[in-house]
């Protein structure tokens, strides 16, 4: 099945996505070329971290929280995340200025 243009940039950008870092799924939509595609990046988190070998785990939402629920992965991206030294607060929420990979558009194509 071919992929879209965005699907494949999609991938691009959470292939680049650094140990130690996170990004947002706006944010990976954003340097694919589409800011209003967040929903978009969940489905190829959903469809491809497998059979591409994505780092998925450094995908979080807006507020630097991990998005799935205790029983769907919660643990597993925390611990993967905190394997790669990034910290969360009391309140499992990523400090974004600290561990926030912006990406670099030139640098991705």
């Amino acid at each position: 099945m071919a992929r879209s243009v965005f699907t494949v940039r999609i991938i691009e950008v959470i292939r680049a996505i650094p140990s130690g870092k996170v990004s947002t799924y706006g944010e990976v939509a954003e340097l694919a070329g589409n800011p209003q595609g967040a929903r978009q990046v969940v489905r190829v988190l959903h469809s491809c971290s497998e059979t591409e070998n994505l780092p998925w785990h450094r995908v979080v939402n807006r507020l630097g929280r991990i998005a799935l629920g205790p029983f769907d992965g919660f643990d597993r991206q925390k611990e993967l995340l905190e394997a790669e030294s990034v910290e969360f607060d009391d309140n499992d929420q990523i400090d974004l200025n600290r561990f926030r990979w912006r990406g670099d558009l030139d640098a991705l194509c």
